[in-house]
């Protein structure tokens, strides 16, 4: 943040320190029935949407949803906890948002599903520590790339349930390759800390950045 010559409000907010915020909303959603205990593992769920009768682009499937609460099971077994969409829709109705720009976005069926909300190895999700932190520090306009709008609508649902704010939104162009390919490790795209170390000067990137102005070899991606 110095490099680039951007500066923030107050003490940054680090997620480890916070885990009791996270637990407390997450009994606030059990209380209320509207999570649940995910069994699966990885490899299942997985191998359940690439079934040949299956959709490998659907979402979970809501396998351990009808089953009855096990304390001993959860006691014994790795789980993660999922929101019950269903149910939570069904309380909250479809939620929507507003776009910096006036665009305003009503999400539909296909927007949502059980989402995870905590795991025993991470006591929260990117849901739930998003829509918590951003509400604890009086965020009241998100900005990041448009490849996480797709995640807004379950935010939104948790904002709704939970009692917090709705702050606007801004989903920006992304940095991309010249060729549209999004910038990855795997593709080799440089980093910000590779870009410092080789002696770039961070707060001109931050100017030409803001300007419109991008290296040599990048695009912004078609909203």
């Amino acid at each position: 943040m110095d490099w680039l010559g951007l500066g923030h409000d107050g003490e940054a907010i680090v997620q480890s320190g916070r885990t009791a915020a996270y637990a407390e909303a997450l009994e606030q959603l059990k209380s209320r029935g509207l999570v649940y205990a995910c069994f699966c593992t990885r490899a299942e769920i997985a191998q359940s949407l690439t079934a040949p009768h299956g959709d490998a682009g659907s979402q979970y499937r809501g396998t351990c949803r009808p089953l009855s609460d096990d304390p001993g099971r959860r006691a014994s077994t790795p789980h993660c906890w999922r929101l019950d969409s269903a149910k939570a829709l069904a309380i909250a109705g479809f939620p929507a948002w507003e776009e910096h720009d006036g665009t305003r976005f009503e999400s539909i069926e296909g927007d949502f599903g059980d989402a995870i909300l905590a795991r025993k190895d991470a006591p929260s999700s990117y849901h739930l520590s998003c829509v918590v932190d951003d509400a604890a520090a009086g965020v009241n306009l998100v900005v990041r790339g448009e490849d996480l709008r797709p995640s807004t609508p379950t935010q939104r649902l948790l904002q709704i349930l939970l009692g917090l704010p709705e702050p606007g939104y801004l989903h920006h162009p992304m940095v991309t390759h010249d060729d549209g390919r999004r910038l990855a490790k795997r593709h080799l795209a440089p980093t910000l800390q590779a870009l410092r170390e080789s002696g770039v000067d961070g707060s001109n990137l931050a100017a030409q950045l803001l300007d419109g102005r991008l290296p040599l070899g990048f695009r912004l991606s078609e909203a």
